[in-house]
C-alpha cells in the first residue's frame, strides 16, 4: 500500500473536534509493513496524541522497531512538519537519513530527512557513560 493512500484515509478517522485540524500519518516499517495513526485531541488539550506517534506505536504494538520511511497529510497551506516530539520519536525508530514526505490535501509535498528534520538529535548513544 502506498504511504499516501494510507495516510490521507486515515486521516478522515482523526478525531479533532477542538481544532477541527486532522492530521494523518503513515510509516513503513522494515518489514514493509504499513503502519497509521491520526490525531486523537482530548479537551484537555496535553493530553491529546499526533498522528505521528499512533502511527509509531501501532508498529512497536505489532513487535517492530523500525522505520524506513514515513508520510505526514494535513489539510493546511503548506506541508506540516512534526511537532518537536514527534520528531523525537520517528528518530528513535528511523536513521537520519530516512525519507519523510510532508504534505498537504491538496497536493502540495515536501520530501525530507529525519536528520532534516531534527539536527543535533538526542540519542541513546549520549546516555553512554565515559
Amino acid at each position: 500500500m502506498s504511504l499516501k493512500i494510507a495516510a490521507t484515509s486515515v486521516r478522515e478517522n482523526a478525531y479533532a473536534p477542538y481544532s477541527n485540524f486532522k492530521v494523518g500519518a503513515a510509516i513503513r516499517a522494515a518489514s514493509g509493513k504499513v503502519y497509521v495513526g491520526c490525531n486523537v485531541e482530548n479537551v484537555a488539550y496535553p493530553e491529546g496524541t499526533c498522528a505521528e506517534a499512533g502511527a509509531i506505536a501501532a508498529m512497536v504494538a505489532a513487535g517492530e522497531t523500525q522505520i524506513d520511511e514515513a508520510y505526514v497529510i494535513a489539510d493546511s497551506p503548506t506541508p506540516v512538519p512534526p511537532c518537536g516530539g514527534c520528531r523525537q520519536k520517528l528518530q528513535e525508530f528511523a536513521g537520519g537519513t530516512v525519507r519523510v514526505t510532508l504534505a498537504t490535501t491538496s497536493g502540495n509535498e515536501t520530501h525530507t530527512t529525519i536528520a532534516d528534520l531534527l539536527p543535533g538529535a538526542f540519542a541513546a548513544d549520549h546516555m553512554t557513560k565515559s
